[in-house]
Order: structure tokens, then sequence, then C-alpha cells
């Protein structure tokens, strides 16, 4: 903080006379003596005393000031270089684990990330890695960035489910950090378009079907037959009835790939936390989840956060179960879901108020009866 001795309370037209005595700042001032100030033309004991004082309390509350920011300067200064020192350190961890996976062959049974874009033989994009890719191609959705869609795949090799037939094989023949391109025939990606799976509905049917609702071309229509969901798109209404179109909308064709695989995942928590996220729970709110794991009885136990206790989670619950225990079934037996209801404080009914309010008068009552008979 600079000061001047413009900031000296009553120094007034005083400054000119000090300066030219050679005493042209606070500090100088304040610790400057009575008699020295005395002996300066126009400047009387009383105005010395007064301007001393001042320039006394004006440089204390200065260096007060600036020994308060050079300590939070060193505070910002220790956590900035803390914060520095954990990004080197995990910085060194990635170098040191890629130097050691590099030109690798991925294993079996390896629990992997996958970058993938994905295009059709016209060149449009369906399948992305990241946000940028997304809104490069032209594709970019909100609610699906939130659901994680651009993101890499987590994968789990040679097992299904995961990845298309296609997809499955390259990765079992890839290293590391490889990049390779291929091209995915029907048979092994989303199948032959099968014309079975096309079906005319009349447009009254298809109302009763779609809540009352006319057709539009290029909807989601659902409807569930035997106990079976079966999801498909409205590809045109001719004649009085709607064509809807069962066949994945990949179907039939052939479709090219880019591959890279990213990294390794080793660590037994960040396992749960992928099996999470691949069961549509978002990245950010997956930390909120408290994993604890016995060894000894192979018991994965999660407790649901508050955010997540009032909605339904039964298929949630389950597929993710079924998982771990199935990939993960060396180290992991049952799976126990926790939900916590913590008791919500009953305020007392106004007839309880009273009474409590009575008996605690007639309390302080009774004491000071007591109190004045001791007397």
């Amino acid at each position: 903080m600079s000061l001047e001795l413009n900031d000296v309370k009553g120094i007034g037209k005083k400054i000119d006379v000090l300066k030219e005595a050679g005493i042209d700042s606070v500090e100088k001032l304040a610790g400057a003596k009575l008699e020295e100030l005395t002996e300066i033309k126009g400047i009387g004991k009383a105005t010395a005393e007064k301007i001393i004082d001042s320039a006394k309390e004006l440089f204390k509350s200065s260096k007060s000031s600036s020994t308060e920011i050079i300590k939070e300067e060193k505070s910002e200064s220790v956590e900035s270089e803390d914060e520095e020192k954990k990004v080197l350190e995990e910085l060194k961890k990635l170098e040191e684990k890629k130097n050691k996976l590099q030109d690798k062959k991925v294993e079996k049974g390896d629990f992997i990330l996958v970058k993938i874009t994905g295009k059709t033989q016209r060149g449009k994009v369906f399948r992305v890695s990241s946000e940028e890719d997304a809104k490069t191609a032209g594709i970019y959705d909100e609610q699906k960035a939130k659901q994680g869609f651009y993101s890499p795949d987590f994968v789990i090799v040679s097992k299904p489910g995961f990845l298309n037939e296609g997809l499955t094989e390259t990765i079992e023949n890839m290293n590391y950090f490889e990049k390779k391109s291929v091209r995915i025939p029907p048979t092994k990606a989303f199948g032959k378009r099968d014309p079975k799976k096309i079906e005319r509905i009349g447009i009254a049917k298809f109302r009763k079907l779609n809540e009352g609702k006319n057709p539009e071309i290029g909807q989601d229509f659902t409807k569930q037959t035997q106990g079976q969901v079966q999801r498909g798109t409205v590809t045109s209404v001719v004649q009085g009835r709607v064509i809807v179109d069962y066949n994945h909308p990949l179907a039939g064709q052939l479709l090219d790939y880019n591959i890279e695989v990213i990294d390794k995942i080793e660590d037994f928590n960040e396992k749960i936390e992928y099996f999470m996220i691949s069961k549509g729970i978002p990245k950010e709110d997956v930390e909120n989840f408290e994993v604890s794991h016995d060894i000894t009885n192979k018991t994965l136990e999660i407790v649901i956060p508050k955010s997540f206790l009032f909605q339904n989670l039964t298929y949630l619950k389950f597929g993710l179960a079924m998982d771990i225990q199935t990939y993960m079934s060396d180290e992991i037996g049952d799976v126990k879901f926790i939900e916590i209801f913590e008791k919500i404080p009953i305020p007392p009914t106004p007839s309880e108020s009273v009474k409590q309010k009575i008996d605690d008068y007639n309390k302080e009552k009774e004491k000071e009866n007591n109190d004045e008979s001791k007397i």
C-alpha cells in the first residue's frame, strides 16, 4: 500500500514546509520528534502532536495491511505450489504408466478405454469420443453430453456387450496407444436389414398407441408386444398407413471406424466407477457414491447418495450388480446397495409447546421456593 503525506489527517498546507525540512514521507513523519516539528515555521506543538500521531497510526495500519497481503500471497503461493506438485506427480504417474504399456498387446480380460470415431460410407459421423468432435461433426446434443455420450468407451477386452463384434475382434489384435482404421461389414456391426422388422400400422391404431398423437416422419416409436419392447422409427405415411422400421438405423451398412486404445484401468475403485458410468450415472455424480469392499467376504457395498434416493434405480442397481459380479467374479460375490433415510426432526405441536412452557415455568418456581426456604 503506497502512502502519501496528503493521507495524514490535519496536515493541510503544512506539506510544503515539511518537505523543505526533509520530511517527505509518512514514515519519516511518524518517526519525527516533537521538537523537530515545532522548530519548523508555522507548526505549533498541538499541530505537531496531531500530525505525528496521525502519521504513526496511518503507517502502522499500512504495515499491518502489507503484512496480511504478504501472508495471503504466501498462502496462495503455497497452495499453488501444492497444486502444481500434485499435477506434476499425476503427469509423472501417467508417463510411467504409458512407458510401461507402450507397444504392449492388449490381453483378454483387460479393462481399457478406447477412443472411437464412427462414420457411414457417405461420411456421416454417428459416434465420437469427445464433445469437441461432436460439435465439429454437427451431432452435439447437450442432454447426451450430460449423460456422458461423448467420452471414451469403457471396454473389457474380448467380452461381449461392450462393442459390436467387428470392433471387439479388432481391439483383440491391437497394442496400447495404437491407432487403427477399419471397415466393419453389416454382419459384424448392426446386422442386415430385415424386412420382417418393418410394420405397417393404420393411422387410427397408431394414434391409440401414440397417446392420441398423429405420426411424424422420423419420430421414435416404442411398442410393447408379449412383454418385449420394440423400438423403431416412423419412416413414412402412405395411403392411411404408418410405416415403422424396427431395424437399427445403421443396419445393412458398411461402417468405417477410427480406433485408439488410450488407457488400461487397473485400480479397483476406478473399475467400479466406470461400471457406474456405463450404466448411465453421470461422471460428476459417481464420486458421491460411497464404495467399500470386504476382501475377506468378497462383498461390495455401495451407499446411494441423498440426491438419488427418490429415483427409481431398480434396473440400474440390478444391471450394475450383474456386470460387477460377472466381470469381477474373482474379487466380488455379493453386491449390497445401502439407502439411508435420515430421521427428520418433528416440530412440537402447539399443545405440546404450551405444555412444555408450563412445565418449565413450574420447575423454575419450585426451584425458587426451595432456594427461599433454605435462607
